[in-house]
């Protein structure tokens, strides 16, 4: 055959284009489907490590809560935190997968005084099997692994704390509250009942007895919530080893306070004997409870003690204004002070009117430490929890 009849067949050969896109695709296809594969798995590994990562900081957590309550022991602690891990991704979790002895756990103790506080660190991990078109490219499975640590308070009770009391004995604070006396619903009282001709001339006096509501004066509802207050503190410290407490009343002037001691009977007692009088002037009373907290000498007793450095609280009443605006001033200048100092300022205004709220809105040491109490019920819930979040351990997430 004849090199001038080949070289025309060649050059036709070579330039055809047909059937060029079933050849790229048969090329491409396995390309196209690893990106696919690719793009499902790394959705899939991305919403698997944050079930993982959820689990191991809800173990550390919930590990560390257990043995700062004294729920568990040390020895407890390891199989605790595995079980809650396993718990947690049971749903999640391949068959076949074992992620309770692929789960490391590590704790720490430190011990300061009397107290005791933990470190657990939980660290699942697993190998999750890849989708078919992972697989279809090579890969077969996946290593997914992480940490959670969490740091947990005080195991033995709580941490050391230092209270003091600002509490208006005001006038105002003998009127009544629209809240019944449950245990004495009912008093006698006398009112004149005398007879009278049609002008309105009294023809013969008399004076009727009758019943009426017996309501609670603000003065016995402050009184029943320090008791609140007072009643969470002791719960935790029975002992009298963390908590001291102190007390200072007011009216036009401040009276004499009721200096910091160990547990809160003395602050009790300091409290019921309150009684409603005269005006309202709050800064000298402020004052004294910033410079009893801040005294060194208060935290050297806690470190005699317990080996800690108290948490330090001013819980401020009022139910109504200051008598001079002068006394606002003076207020908020050592309000200014405790919160740089680093004091917790807890404020209620029980039934107060706008001046007194903005005063102790401002005073307190954020909004959620501000309680607009307008009735009893409400006053009674804000010593309540504010005696929960003292007495409350500290347990943070740390990673």
């Amino acid at each position: 055959m004849s090199t001038s009849f080949l070289r025309p067949c060649l050059r036709r050969m070579f330039s055809d284009r047909g059937g060029n896109f079933g050849i790229m695709t048969a090329i491409m296809a396995p390309v196209l489907l690893g990106a696919a594969g690719m793009a499902i798995q790394v959705g899939d590994m991305l919403l698997s490590k944050q079930q993982l990562q959820e689990a191991a900081d809800s173990a550390a957590l919930a590990t560390a809560t257990a043995l700062a309550n004294g729920t568990i022991q040390t020895s407890e602690a390891q199989a605790y935190a595995r079980n809650f891990v396993a718990g947690q991704m049971a749903n999640y979790l391949q068959s076949g997968v074992d992620i309770k002895n692929a789960t490391g756990v590590d704790i720490k103790t430190s011990t300061s005084g009397k107290s005791t506080s933990y470190q657990v660190t939980v660290s699942p991990s697993y190998d999750l099997t890849v989708n078919p078109l992972m697989q279809a490219v090579g890969f077969s499975t996946q290593h997914l692994a992480t940490s959670g640590t969490t740091v947990s308070g005080n195991s033995q009770t709580q941490g050391s704390v230092s209270m003091f009391l600002v509490l208006d004995r005001s006038g105002s604070m003998g009127e009544n509250t629209a809240t019944v006396n449950a245990s004495d619903p009912t008093e006698g009282y006398e009112y004149d009942c005398s007879e009278r001709d049609r002008y309105g001339n009294v023809t013969k006096r008399k004076t009727c007895t009758g019943t009426r509501p017996h309501y609670y004066t603000k003065i016995e509802a402050l009184k029943l919530a320090v008791g609140t207050l007072t009643g969470e503190l002791d719960a935790v410290d029975p002992d009298e080893e963390y908590v001291r407490t102190g007390a200072v009343s007011y009216n036009i002037e401040m009276q004499k306070a009721k200096a910091l001691d160990w547990g809160t009977a003395h602050v009790s007692k300091y409290v019921n004997n309150l009684t409603a009088t005269d005006g309202t002037d709050s800064g000298e009373a402020f004052k004294t409870a910033y410079n009893k907290l801040a005294d060194a000498a208060e935290d050297k007793a806690h470190m005699d003690k317990t080996g800690q450095v108290p948490t330090k609280y001013i819980v401020f009443m009022t139910d109504g204004d200051n008598n001079y605006t002068s006394a606002d001033t003076e207020t908020k200048t050592w309000c200014d002070k405790a919160r740089a100092a680093k004091m917790q300022v807890y404020t209620i205004a029980f039934m107060a009117p706008a001046r007194g709220q903005a005063l102790l809105s401002y005073c307190a040491t954020s909004p959620g430490n501000y309680f607009p109490a307008g009735d009893m019920t409400t006053l009674l819930k804000a010593f309540k929890e504010i005696g929960m979040k003292a007495s409350n351990q500290v347990t943070r997430l740390t990673n």
